[in-house]
C-alpha cells in the first residue's frame, strides 16, 4: 500500500465521496448515535464522553482537526474553515462548564453543523455565504468583548484601589 500525502488535495469526486461518507457516519456517532425515547432528542458519543473529566476534552479536537484537514484538502474557503473552527471554538469553551457543558453539547452538536459546512462548501466551485461571514464576525466581536472584560475588570479594581490615578472614595 502507497503511503498518501495529507496535505494533497482531494481533486477527484470519487475521493471526496468516499471521504465525505466517512466523516457523516463519524459526525453522526459523536453527535446523535442515541435518542431520548419519547423526546425529539438525538445525542452522542461526544455528550457521554464529555461526563468523563479529561476523555470529553479530546473526543471533539481530535475529530474537529481530522474534519478541518479534510476541509482543507478539498479546498473549502478560508472563511467556512474560520466558521468550522469557531464553532469548534463554542463547543469548547461551553464544555468547559460541568454538566451543563454536556447539555450545551446535545444542543449544539458542533460537528454536525461543521459537517454540514463541508458538505455544502466540498464543490470546488461552492462560495461561501453571507451568513459564513456574519457568523464569524460577529464570533470575532464576541471573542473581543470576552478579552476586553477581564482588562476593563482590572482596570476598574486598581482604580478604586487606588493604584491607577485616585480613588473615588
Amino acid at each position: 500500500m502507497r503511503a498518501t500525502n495529507p496535505w494533497r488535495p482531494l481533486r477527484e469526486p470519487s475521493e471526496r465521496a468516499e471521504r465525505l461518507g466517512t466523516l457523516r457516519d463519524v459526525a453522526w456517532i459523536l453527535d446523535n448515535l442515541f435518542k431520548v425515547p419519547g423526546l425529539p432528542v438525538r445525542f452522542g458519543v461526544d455528550a457521554i464522553a464529555g461526563l468523563v473529566p479529561g476523555l470529553g476534552d479530546l473526543t471533539t479536537p481530535v475529530f474537529a482537526s481530522y474534519l478541518l484537514l479534510q476541509a482543507f484538502r478539498m479546498r473549502v474557503p478560508k472563511i467556512v474553515l474560520a466558521r468550522m473552527l469557531l464553532n469548534v471554538g463554542v463547543d469548547a469553551l461551553a464544555g468547559l462548564v460541568p454538566i451543563a457543558g454536556d447539555l450545551f453539547d446535545v444542543g449544539w452538536k458542533a460537528n454536525m453543523r461543521n459537517l454540514a459546512l463541508l458538505e455544502r462548501h466540498a464543490d470546488p466551485f461552492a462560495r461561501p455565504t453571507r451568513s459564513d461571514y456574519v457568523f464569524v464576525c460577529v464570533m470575532l466581536a464576541l471573542i473581543a468583548c470576552c478579552a476586553l472584560v477581564p482588562i476593563v475588570a482590572l482596570l476598574f479594581v486598581l482604580y478604586y484601589v487606588g493604584l491607577l490615578g485616585r480613588p473615588l472614595i
